[in-house]
């Protein structure tokens, strides 16, 4: 039976938003209709041959919550796990959908998620995701798994489920410490700074002075090349400009200028989007004078000179604060 017109206008609307990353309209969609008239639309949906759509109500699934939720994407887990084809970027979608239901449930079909994936050779994206949903669960009977886990993936590949591990087992006064230690490997902290992208709780903003003291230091490295370092300093970047607004203001004077140093930095980087993260990141830390260096390190893209040219007029138009005098 063809679905209604009304019905196909609302699964398309889902569909889209999904694609494009509007997880605000997609939620907004879910609530909307209801759970009664939206659960077994999205069900349905999760039939369907095209990939686009399962993602898109294991999404609504997840934005739906409860232990049914659960149950079904656990189901539909199994099915595209075992898919040949279009299964790996649906897996992707249940998997951050069970790291938004609450219910254990979720948490314990995670936890089997993990047991398998450490049999094989699993791709990093996967074990990136699963780490992300982990932590939204955050909760002590994850520990065994996540060190079981850690003991059979290759160290490149196990960086988020480390990162997973150390948010897990350190307070943030722990953290701050372990941070500033040189005999913890770079990859490592990074592995920290891509978990809190998922969330960043309150309690552990008092803990991120430490990893920007780390990035100040690996500045020049991480200007000249594409390596551990720019891939530390870039994750960095992304942390804080995904919470800009709750977390530096928080920060200390001497932690800003550290920050306002660094970006800097690497706005002359040769990894361009660490540069465009950089000139974004000034934009909040700088002061007039930085519009500058913006501009001398301008692209010749337009799309992407647009974010220095930003950058650089919003500084030109900030007052000159006292303590930059």
């Amino acid at each position: 039976m063809t679905p209604r017109p009304d019905v196909m206008q609302w699964r398309q609307e889902l569909v889209d938003a999904c694609r494009f990353g509007d997880e605000a309209r997609a939620g907004a969609l879910v609530t909307q209709l209801g759970t009664r008239k939206a659960r077994p639309l999205l069900e349905e949906m999760l039939t369907h041959p095209d990939a686009l759509v399962r993602q898109a109500a294991a999404f609504g699934l997840g934005a739906l919550g409860g232990a049914a939720s659960a149950r079904r994407l656990e189901q539909q887990l199994a099915i595209e796990e075992a898919r040949d084809a279009d299964g790996e970027s649906v897996v992707e979608a249940i998997t951050q959908a069970l790291g938004r239901i609450t219910e254990s449930g979720a948490r314990t079909t995670l936890v089997r998620r993990l047991e398998r994936l450490v049999t094989g050779k699993p791709d990093p994206g996967d074990v990136s995701a699963l780490a992300h949903a982990l932590w939204r669960k955050r909760h002590p009977d994850l520990l065994p798994s996540v060190r079981r886990g850690l003991k059979r993936l290759e160290p490149l590949v196990s960086r988020p489920l480390h990162g997973l591990l150390m948010l897990l087992e350190k307070s943030p006064e722990e953290l701050r410490q372990w941070a500033l230690d040189p005999a913890i490997p770079v990859g490592h902290k990074t592995g920290v700074l891509s978990v809190l992208e998922e969330e960043l709780p309150e309690s552990l903003v008092s803990a991120l002075p430490p990893f920007i003291s780390v990035a100040r230091s690996l500045s020049e490295t991480a200007a000249r090349h594409q390596g551990e370092a720019s891939y530390y300093c870039d994750r960095l970047l992304i942390l804080l400009l995904l919470h800009e607004e709750r977390v530096l203001p928080t920060l200390p004077p001497e932690s800003r200028a550290e920050l306002r140093d660094l970006a800097r930095t690497l706005v002359a980087a040769t990894a361009l989007n660490c540069a465009l993260r950089a000139a974004s990141l000034l934009k909040f830390v700088g002061q007039p004078e930085d519009a500058d260096i913006i501009e001398a390190h301008r692209p010749a893209e337009p799309v992407l000179a647009r974010v220095f040219d930003d950058a650089a007029r919003a500084l030109r138009n900030r007052p000159v604060t006292p303590a930059a005098r």
